[in-house]
């Protein structure tokens, strides 16, 4: 089941001050996050595969700086450790102003053997 956050990705520029404290603007994000992501969403057993996608209205905006804050969220509000992903795909949409959002999907993930050559 895919899930369509409409609010705009938090950068960890924004999330700590420092290398300890979390600011206001993080802790408020978190709040509205929590409040708004789906209650009866199910999270795969085993390992995970997760498929992020933010939508930015700033084009200069980091692919990764939304990552970690996301996932800790989802990982409170849904009760995983997100040690079991072992898969992570992650676009960047360019949106207007106003328009930004958050969305993403829960997957298993099946590893592929690797062999030796």
């Amino acid at each position: 089941m895919r899930t369509f956050l409409h609010i705009k990705p938090l950068s960890v520029n924004e999330a700590w001050k420092g290398r300890r404290f979390k600011t206001d603007a993080y802790n408020n994000f978190v709040q509205h996050v929590l409040m708004i992501l789906p209650h009866d969403l199910v999270v795969p057993n085993g390992n995970l595969a997760i498929h992020l996608c933010f939508g930015f209205s700033n084009k200069g905006a980091d692919i990764d700086n939304p990552v970690k804050p996301i996932l800790d969220i989802l990982q409170k509000k849904y009760n995983f450790n997100d040690s079991r992903i072992y898969k992570l795909h992650v676009d960047k949409i360019i949106v207007p102003k106003g328009s930004e959002f958050i969305e993403f999907e829960f997957g298993e993930h099946h590893a592929i053997p690797r062999t030796e050559n």
